[in-house]
């Protein structure tokens, strides 16, 4: 069961996300408190159009539906997140709600939800030159995420999809879920996994550095996209557009073990016949830009990819504040390299018109 502690600190699905009140989305007004110079990023002479892809937000009336009172310890509304974006140089925010919601039955799921999209799309409608927004769905029941997926999508004018990195227990790749990827494969759109927290792990979790979020939330990306290829789900649906939060957890910086242990024990993976080896699949699959250093970024770079890398910033919770120049300053970058991480790799998978 869900609890209060869940939403207040870094271990819980809403680590560091933001209420996005009235005084967000209703408002030139808000933007218009923030005096604040918008920083324009330019790349040899070029007005980049920066994007990032990993920005959070709730709505207390849809918590309210879910008997959740949620308190961050940093509340951000109306001019404050236009403040941060101008001083950083984030041109647009790709916004995601990290689920609470997979607990509930079918019908407050199916209220919580429609809500819930017609509220991002809200916001996306009053700053459309800022933000736009992935659809949330019920993945606990399949039949309803894939009408949710649709409507998000078709109906609202929401550009992609968000999900946790599993479902009450259950992993991502479990065929409960095939119908879900399968409309998204259709549809074509962006599916944004973002991790919940292991709660499995949780007494090894406890104790200093807050290893529940540490340590806890990259190792639950990793188990989330490895079951997708390890199960065959990325053979399956092989048009899958997926990103996956905080660089892909610690998959990408291990990866030659995904390859060795099916030489080294080819009866663990005989199971599924996958058409390619492990690492391979993580070159089909796009990743945030949040791994702290320059190097960590060269290393990512060099397992996936600079095309399968866009700029993410978790914001509100604070992690960074210099993802631009984390992009900018990494050694050893081409211009190119640069602007597709920056903004243009977004563009194109969220449908955002270029500068």
């Amino acid at each position: 069961m869900t609890t209060r502690r869940d939403f207040i600190g870094g271990a819980g699905a809403f680590a560091g996300a933001v209420f996005c009140g009235c005084g967000l989305i209703h408002a030139p007004d808000a933007h218009a408190q923030a005096p604040v110079k918008r920083r324009e990023v330019v790349v040899s002479g070029r007005r980049v159009k920066t994007i990032d892809v990993h920005a959070h937000c709730v709505f207390p009336e849809v918590m309210d539906m879910m008997g959740l009172k949620f308190r961050p310890p940093q509340l951000v509304v109306g001019a404050d997140r236009f403040k941060a974006m101008d001083e950083q140089g984030i041109d647009m925010e790709a916004i995601s709600i990290n689920p609470f919601w997979y607990s509930a039955d079918r019908d407050k799921a199916e209220a919580v939800i429609k809500l819930q999209n017609e509220k991002l799309a809200e916001l996306v409608a009053a700053h459309p030159d800022r933000f736009v927004a992935f659809t949330t769905v019920a993945m606990q029941h399949p039949e309803l995420a894939v009408q949710q997926l649709e409507h998000g999508i078709k109906k609202l004018g929401l550009r992609g999809m968000s999900v946790g990195g599993s479902v009450e227990g259950l992993e991502l790749a479990d065929p409960k879920f095939h119908p879900i990827w399968a409309k998204a494969e259709e549809l074509g759109c962006l599916i944004f996994i973002h991790p919940v927290g292991t709660k499995e792990l949780a007494s090894r979790l406890k104790g200093n550095g807050g290893l529940e979020n540490t340590i806890g939330n990259p190792l639950e990306t990793t188990l989330a996209l490895s079951h997708l290829i390890y199960e065959g789900t990325l053979d399956r649906f092989h048009g899958l557009k997926i990103c996956a939060a905080h660089g892909g957890g610690y998959l990408p910086f291990y990866a030659p073990r995904s390859d060795a242990i099916c030489v080294t024990f080819p009866d663990r993976c005989s199971s599924v016949t996958l058409k390619k080896k492990p690492t391979e699949y993580l070159k089909q699959l796009y990743y945030d830009s949040i791994v702290f250093t320059p190097q960590a970024l060269k290393t990512l770079i060099a397992e996936v990819g600079v095309d399968r890398i866009m700029m993410g910033t978790d914001y509100p919770f604070p992690w960074t504040s210099t993802s631009v120049d984390h992009i900018l300053k990494t050694p050893g970058l081409s211009d190119e390299d640069r602007t597709a991480m920056l903004g243009d790799t977004a563009a194109k998978l969220l449908g955002i018109k270029s500068n």
